[in-house]
């Protein structure tokens, strides 16, 4: 075989896979979408999962399955879907703790999210709430400062696991308030939501969308909510900077990963499905009826946007000295 013959032969077949490739993105899906979360259900990415998952399901005309594969502080679920084929067919819906905060919290992860997974869509970001059970005496964030200064150590305050969301949250809390707490981690927001409005621990710092409901019915207390300004949906809950913690300030967030090496026009066809299903009139009105604010932002943006993220937590994990146990 002459050089020439080969280098056409090999130009060729180079052509036809890409072709193939090509072909198969522009087929995407044409099977279910396993879209997995990393936490228990219940909690505020499972909430907003569900709601993506099941305008998909309408829209693309094929099954959209919420997987949840909850522990090791989302990791478990991280894992999932680094291993799964760069198809499109494993979706994550993942957050701040398994993207941001655990890489420099656990020393020996499996995979580093940066590494494996690609940044799809910010879905929306949204406050967390400072939540007690009304047994609790304290009805203001003053108050709960001074009762966990009188009593250190012992107020416990439940999580998502190490590293979540609610987990850092609490740490900066504890550095800025200068107190100090107890941790109770769970596997995923929604048991440990569930043991508060229990009355088996008197804390937590929730999101909104998961909380707002028993908020609202009365079977949990806000005292504060962690952004800069007052939530649309509880007017009336300070932020914890106007409460007596200045400058404090942390948010929930909610986005979509898939596997590196995902066919760019799958990304593409991807983050345009999910950036629509949140600006329809009934999703956009539920998720800021609740508290969240839809983005639905570009891959890039998602990128740079995590990468931000990831920088400002690993500080809070070394100056919390956050360990996992």
């Amino acid at each position: 075989m002459s050089r020439n013959f080969a280098g056409l032969a090999l130009g060729l077949a180079l052509a036809t896979g890409g072709l193939v490739t090509g072909a198969k993105a522009l087929d995407w899906p044409n099977k279910t979408i396993a879209m997995v979360v990393p936490y228990a259900a219940g909690g505020g990415t499972d909430v907003i999962a569900r709601a993506v998952a099941q305008k998909m399901q309408d829209r693309l005309g094929v099954g959209v399955v919420v997987e949840n594969r909850a522990g090791a502080g989302g990791n478990l679920g991280t894992t999932a879907a680094a291993q799964a084929a760069a198809d499109g067919y494993t979706v994550l819906i993942s957050n701040i703790g398994p993207m941001a905060v655990n890489p420099s919290l656990f020393k020996n992860l499996r995979h580093d999210p940066a590494e494996v997974l690609e940044p799809v869509t910010l879905i929306a970001k949204a406050p967390l709430l400072l939540l007690v059970h009304p047994s609790v005496k304290a009805n203001s964030v003053a108050e709960l400062i001074a009762m966990a200064k009188a009593q250190p150590d012992t107020l416990t305050y439940g999580t998502a696991g190490h590293g979540s969301a609610n987990h850092i949250a609490t740490a900066l809390f504890e550095l800025m308030a200068k107190v100090s707490l107890k941790h109770a981690p769970y596997r995923g927001a929604g048991p440990a939501l569930n043991d508060l409005i229990g009355g088996h621990i008197p804390m937590m710092f929730a999101t909104l969308p998961s909380a707002i409901g028993h908020v609202n019915g009365g079977s949990l207390k806000a005292l504060a909510v962690t952004t800069l300004e007052r939530a649309p949906a509880l007017p009336n809950v300070p932020t914890l900077s106007e409460a007596g913690v200045p400058g404090y300030e942390a948010s929930g967030w909610y986005g979509v990963f898939v596997r590196k090496g995902t066919p760019q026009p799958i990304i593409d066809k991807l983050r345009n499905e999910v950036a629509t299903i949140i600006n329809l009139p009934e999703v956009r009105k539920n998720l800021e009826l609740e508290g969240a604010q839809p983005i639905g932002n570009t891959p890039q943006e998602f990128g740079a946007f995590v990468k931000a993220e990831r920088e400002k937590w690993s500080k809070v994990v070394t100056e919390a000295n956050i360990k996992v146990e």
